[in-house]
């Protein structure tokens, strides 16, 4: 069993957060889910629907797996040193730090990614660039693994890079079989991504 820690902040992305959480969640015999925030719940995402969160940061909760998702809040969560500067501690603690869409440029401003390859939604690329200078940027990848940290592009890309981290730790067949079960085209390959070309990144 191991312990998802779910970060969300006002307008966070309601795909990049839960179609994640809903194929690890699939499996909840291996993987148990937590949500976690600066500030105790309810919190908007940007679609509208708010969460509550289970613990708040301060608490310093002990978890596994880190996911940060994202959405038009990570352009003010950038700027938050506080939360930041927890995301080093907590990244540095976890066996795996996942992010999805501009979630990694949250990452990238905490120093997390520096020096590694990652990736992020293309259609705002250059702003997410712009957070992490020193991060070796992959303007055409639907996921990037480099070391503990993997990190997707937009929104549903979330969900295929779910799928790999599953193939990852219980191996192909039982993630073949969450994608079953959610009726869910995996993409496989994680080089596929039709959308860098469609936003003049290649």
């Amino acid at each position: 069993m191991k312990t998802i820690a779910a970060l969300i902040f006002p307008e966070f992305e309601l795909l990049d957060l839960f179609g994640p959480l809903e194929l690890f969640g699939m499996l909840d015999k291996k993987f148990q889910i937590k949500l976690i925030a600066e500030t105790a719940g309810p919190i908007a995402s940007k679609q509208g629907p708010r969460s509550v969160v289970d613990t708040v940061i301060s608490d310093n909760p002990a978890f596994d797996m880190l996911l940060i998702p994202g959405g038009p809040g990570t352009r003010t969560q950038v700027n938050n040193d506080p939360l930041l500067h927890w995301l080093r501690t907590a990244a540095e603690k976890s066996e795996l730090v996942l992010s999805v869409c501009t979630g990694s440029a949250v990452l990238a401003r905490s120093g997390c990614l520096d020096e590694k390859r990652a990736t992020s939604n293309k259609a705002a690329f250059n702003w997410v660039q712009s957070q992490g200078p020193n991060v070796l940027w992959q303007k055409q990848a639907r996921w990037v693994e480099d070391g503990r940290f993997i990190t997707s592009s937009g929104v549903s890309a979330g969900m295929d890079m779910s799928l790999a981290v599953i193939e990852k730790l219980h191996g192909k067949e039982l993630a073949l079989k969450v994608a079953g079960w959610a009726e869910y085209d995996w993409h496989q390959n994680p080089e596929w991504d039709p959308f860098a070309k469609l936003n003049g990144l290649v």
